[in-house]
């Protein structure tokens, strides 16, 4: 096979050019909720770092044991952009390196084999925020992706990109550390056209979207957060664009801001139906995203390791 971009670790690229599955770990948010963790009303998970870090601790240490080979920062919405229209400016140094730390000591604790930590930043912004316009957003992204470089992490996982004025940015930012990027993009099906759209509103095509941000030069495309039916056809999107490696992490419920709704979440053995089709379709990247939890890593990690 071709070797793979830099991926991260001389270990996981190994994998991936030899044609390996790696594990990745479920969701930090919904595992915080489902553990008694009150979700903030603007950050959700990132106030965790400040009130319930060692419940942070014990998720991925519970991921690592259950299977994950790369385990997600929970800086999700910890950058400036997100941080400081909830009052909580004054906190993005100490909770982005916290964040790492945690990951860094669940490793530690837990790991009896190789596990990366991948630094997750988001472009999503707060309505009617002033961080929406792009130099401020820019200067937001670069912030944070300097922090978590700096703490340690092994990759940059660029989470949600779905705004052809966002994404560009949160790209840059993340290739200026030097670290390998990821790009999860996430997807669903239009009601009225049943094409593939961005997940939140103004609903960007997909087609576009993919095409744009793999010109770039990143190293992983995870179709992620969206909705396990539309996962197979996210991926035949990617696809048409990108040769490199591509992972599959989806959601499964449905969220009313601030807490996940954990109604009709997936069974585990019915996920691993579902990801055998994505293996097919040539997904080397497994795991899940919101609404699923260490009992969906191990399943994936028993079918496919």
């Amino acid at each position: 096979m071709t070797p793979v971009r830099n991926c991260g670790p001389e270990w996981l690229d190994s994998r991936l050019s030899a044609g390996g599955l790696v594990i990745l770990d479920g969701a930090m948010g919904t595992e915080l909720e489902a553990r008694g963790v009150p979700m903030h009303s603007m950050v959700w998970s990132s106030a965790a770092l400040v009130t319930h870090p060692e419940v942070i601790r014990a998720a991925h240490a519970d991921y690592i044991r259950a299977g994950a080979e790369v385990i997600i920062t929970n800086t999700f919405s910890a950058g400036r952009h997100m941080l400081e229209p909830a009052g909580m400016g004054d906190q993005v140094r100490n909770v982005n390196r916290r964040a790492v730390e945690l990951a860094k000591e669940a490793r530690d604790e837990a790991a009896e084999g190789p596990v990366a930590i991948a630094g997750s930043i988001c472009e999503w912004v707060h309505t009617e925020s002033a961080w929406r316009e792009p130099n401020n957003l820019s200067a937001a992204l670069r912030e944070q992706a300097g922090l978590l470089a700096e703490a340690g992490v092994d990759l940059i996982a660029l989470e949600m990109c779905q705004r052809p004025g966002s994404s560009p940015l949160a790209i840059e930012a993340a290739l200026e550390t030097g670290l390998p990027v990821w790009v999860g993009i996430s997807c669903k099906r239009s009601p009225g056209t049943g094409r593939l759209v961005t997940f939140d509103p103004p609903h960007s095509d997909l087609d576009e979207l993919v095409a744009m941000v793999a010109d770039r030069a990143i190293s992983v495309i995870n179709v992620m957060h969206s909705p396990i039916e539309d996962t197979a056809a996210g991926i035949s999107t990617v696809q048409r664009h990108w040769n490199g490696p591509i992972g599959a992490y989806p959601e499964s419920g449905y969220f009313i801001m601030p807490n996940w709704q954990f109604v009709d979440v997936i069974d585990p053995a019915d996920l691993v139906r579902e990801a055998q089709t994505w293996v097919d379709q040539g997904v080397q990247l497994l795991g899940g995203c919101c609404g699923l939890g260490p009992q969906h890593v191990k399943a994936l990690k028993q079918a496919f390791s």
